[in-house]
């Protein structure tokens, strides 16, 4: 969300007006603008605006914002936007979502959308799986009133969505679900007797037709007063000038209602048709109702993401624990988590012990022991004991909030994909429209029937749907970005989603990402009668005081061997070489090859130079001028990295790595995880350059980072992956966010897109092959109404289940995925 600055609708602005894309003249707009580092640049951007015809500007560099007066027939207030990012300079702008209601297929959510980018500075994005749309605008030139009173002036209900009122919102679904059911259930019921007489006319049995006065006035409730809601979605459309799906749907039954209600009022000698309409409704009713509930089950994993943060926390106050909402939560406050509650906040572990689990972040359910000093997360699970924790992060600040928004950012994105989908829908309804009255026209000009005629054009009005076209891409992006929550594998949006299964080319940084990041204790050695605890014993001991981080993994190793350090005497500390003491009145030293020789130690120069040659560090212990020992110290490996690589290869990419370290260092690793090519010694710069000279090798090329030099690099890749643990800007920049910073991960992340882009496709086709196969059939006659409309009914549930079907793809990883309380 772009930074903006004062109140968006500023007492500056007067009266803003839109008219289709035109700003209406004769009035004051105030703004903010970003990219304002002094007075000139405000002077000279007022000098810009000011040379625009019919404007008159005044910049103001305390407050970053511009104040424009706009003369009617003159320049207009996107020439205004144009000519501050041509100065270098970009209008500041807000993004929020806005709640829909009334959408009922694609052709719905091309309508909003039109709307709202008509509207000056308005870029908007709708979904119609979360009947939700994300605006980004520039506040003082449009605010949130025009932007909702642009959506109700095309027929369709809007509000500010809000995160606070999602229960709310859980309610109202509530309520509007159980009027959904209970129309539709009167519907069935009133439906029933039709079914019966359709039965006895194919058996023959005449003496079971229902008298025409009974079935006009069955046939009105269900058309009338159960389909109530089709008639006012469609005259919203109408009245906003556009046609969608009801459009057709009333029109379709209102004409079969009206056309047989005519012949018995008037007691023509003419088939009626008042089953057609009372079945097509309700089954349109029975489809819109399984239709909800399988987007709900689609929208199930972001569901379980918001039910993860506790309600309640237990905060002390006035020398006792009380129970407050987490709302109320603020920066400092101590709050004590009892076993088996869930985290409220993020925070630090004052007092206590405990172990956790993490699985909602990493993807892992090994449990995480917890002691003071700890960090803790919103939505984690405490598992054993109590902790007293003191809030360092509430609210939107939370790695669980950070989670849910970026998945629902991704959710409400659209992938590249969707594009084809939106230009077919954009004309859909208008075309079957003209369908149907060619298809009236043909039918009678060859039977000569006007009432053979009204069946097929029927028929055409209610089989065409586009909500299957409208719902293909999201619901199956709603579903993959939630399965890649709960693995731990957080897409920033659809287009990120779509592209990682393209990747042919991935480089991956070194340090951090194929290693840990920190050194470790990788092998020893000793001398000949030299027991290894004794070495151990005192290496453990020079170190046990410093703070280096070679000296803290001698100090782990030693630990994990359960050595403990003894105590010394003239303890001295040589910077880059090593340290030396009098352990029992001998003295001894612990440091690199180098700094043992310079006082009369005899090394192994044989097995320094074999493990440098590695890209180990060797250091080693001894007592007087005797060598006891040698340990070599290297970053870790990942455990999973060559498992990973290896998947990855076997996915026919291409691995390279690319990293600052020297040659030797990168070559000793590339061997160990089995990567042939390597790049090292290369510069954050040089890392963006080589991504960028790779791509121009006609690759699609993914970036694997953690740290603040990988930043550009991620930046330039068509893809990229960010290690959780990594630094906040690697985070920031990456396309996909590793949150359990397991390589695997990767592998995962391609695997979920494979499998999400798979399932758009086949929702796409049977969505194409649908309206294609079926408006030809309605067209000549072999469909009628009924059918079409069970087809139609059924069309939108089939696309928005064979999403739900994604929900069957597994991370290799499974243990967290499917033991995680969330899951």
């Amino acid at each position: 969300m772009g930074a903006y600055i004062a109140n968006e609708s500023a007492p500056e602005t007067k009266a803003l007006a839109v008219k289709g894309a035109r700003v209406i003249m004769g009035q004051t707009i105030s703004f903010p603008v970003e990219g304002m580092s002094c007075a000139s640049c405000a002077a000279r951007l007022e000098k810009v605006l000011d040379r625009l015809d019919g404007v008159q500007a005044s910049v103001n560099f305390a407050t970053t914002r511009a104040q424009v007066s706009l003369s009617d027939g003159h320049a207009g207030m996107a020439d205004v936007l144009a000519a501050v990012r041509q100065a270098g300079f970009a209008p500041a702008t807000r993004s929020l979502d806005l709640s829909l209601s009334g959408l009922s297929c694609a052709s719905c959510v091309g309508r909003v959308e039109k709307v709202l980018n008509a509207l000056p500075s308005v870029q908007a994005s709708v979904n119609l799986a979360t009947e939700r749309a994300h605006v980004s605008f520039v506040p003082g030139v449009v605010d949130v009133p025009t932007l909702i009173a642009a959506v109700e002036k095309a027929g369709y209900g809007a509000r500010l969505y809000e995160e606070q009122n999602s229960q709310d919102e859980a309610r109202a679904q509530q309520r509007v679900w159980r009027r959904a059911v209970w129309e539709f259930g009167l519907a069935a019921v009133l439906s029933v007797p039709f079914v019966v007489q359709m039965i006895a006319m194919m058996a023959g049995l005449s003496m079971m037709d229902m008298p025409r006065v009974l079935q006009l006035v069955l046939a009105g409730v269900v058309l009338f007063g159960c389909g109530r809601g089709l008639f006012r979605a469609a005259w919203r459309a109408l009245r906003g000038g556009a046609a969608n799906m009801d459009v057709l749907v009333v029109m379709g039954t209102g004409v079969a209602w009206i056309f047989s209600a005519v012949v018995t009022l008037m007691k023509l000698d003419q088939p009626v048709y008042f089953e057609a309409s009372a079945l097509v409704v309700t089954l349109v009713l029975l489809g819109r109702l399984l239709e909800a509930r399988a987007k709900a089950s689609a929208g199930a994993g972001m569901a379980s993401l918001l039910r993860l943060q506790p309600r309640i926390a237990h905060v002390e106050r006035s020398g006792g624990v009380v129970d407050e909402s987490v709302d109320q939560l603020a920066i400092g406050d101590v709050f004590v988590v009892r076993p088996g509650e869930s985290i409220p906040v993020d925070g630090e572990v004052l007092e206590g012990q405990s172990e956790v689990n993490e699985a909602m972040l990493t993807g892992e359910s090994n449990l995480v022991p917890r002691a003071a000093g700890a960090g803790v997360f919103a939505g984690t699970l405490n598992q054993t004991g109590a902790l007293r924790v003191r809030a360092t992060k509430v609210g939107a600040q939370t790695v669980l909030a950070s989670i849910v928004q970026m998945v629902q950012q991704a959710q409400g994105s659209k992938a590249s994909v969707q594009r084809l989908a939106d230009r077919v829908s954009a004309v859909f309804v208008p075309a079957v429209l003209v369908l149907a009255v060619l298809t009236f026209g043909a039918t009678w000009l060859v039977t000569g029937s006007a009432t053979t005629s009204l069946v097929h054009a029927v028929s055409v009005l209610v089989i065409a749907c586009p909500c299957a076209l409208g719902l293909a891409t999201p619901t199956a992006i709603m579903v993959g970005t939630g399965l890649g929550a709960r693995a731990g594998i957080l897409f920033r949006n659809a287009d990120a989603l779509e592209q990682a299964r393209r990747l042919t080319l991935l480089v991956t940084d070194k340090t951090g990402t194929l290693t840990r990041g920190q050194p470790g204790v990788v092998a020893s050695q000793t001398a000949e009668g030299i027991q290894p605890d004794d070495f151990l014993r005192l290496a453990c001991a020079l170190e046990q005081n410093s703070e280096h981080p070679l000296a803290r993994a001698v100090m782990d190793y030693a630990r994990a061997a359960g050595i403990a350090p003894v105590a010394v005497e003239d303890f001295k500390a040589v910077p880059g070489q090593g340290v030396s003491a009098r352990v029992g009145g001998q003295a001894v030293r612990l440091g690199s090859p180098d700094f043992l020789s310079q006082n009369g130690c005899v090394v192994d120069s044989a097995l320094v130079q074999a493990w440098q040659a590695e890209g180990r560090t060797a250091i080693g212990v001894a007592r007087e001028q005797t060598v006891l020992g040698y340990l070599a110290l290297a970053d870790e490996i990942r455990p999973e990295a060559r498992t990973a690589i290896a998947a990855l290869r076997a996915r026919g990419l291409r691995i390279v790595m690319l990293t600052g370290d020297n040659e030797r260092a990168a070559q000793a690793v590339a061997r160990q995880v089995g990567i042939d090519e390597v790049v090292a010694g290369v510069l954050p710069d040089g890392k963006a350059a080589e991504i960028a000279r790779l791509k121009g090798t006609s690759h699609c090329v993914g970036m694997v980072g953690d740290g603040i030099n990988d930043a550009p690099a991620l930046a330039s890749a068509d893809v990229s992956f960010a290690i959780g643990a990594g630094a906040d800007v690697a985070l920031e920049t990456a396309d996909v966010v590793l949150v359990r910073s397991d390589l695997m991960a990767v592998v995962d992340a391609i695997s979920l897109s494979h499998a999400t882009v798979g399932k758009i496709r086949q929702n796409l086709f049977f969505a194409f092959i649908y309206n294609l196969l079926g408006l030809p059939l309605a067209a000549f006659g072999a469909l009628n109404p009924v059918l079409a409309g069970a087809a139609m009914a059924m069309s939108s549930v089939s696309v928005v289940s064979n999403s739900l079907l994604l929900n069957r793809w597994k991370p290799a990883r499974r243990s967290a995925f499917e033991s995680s309380p969330s899951a």
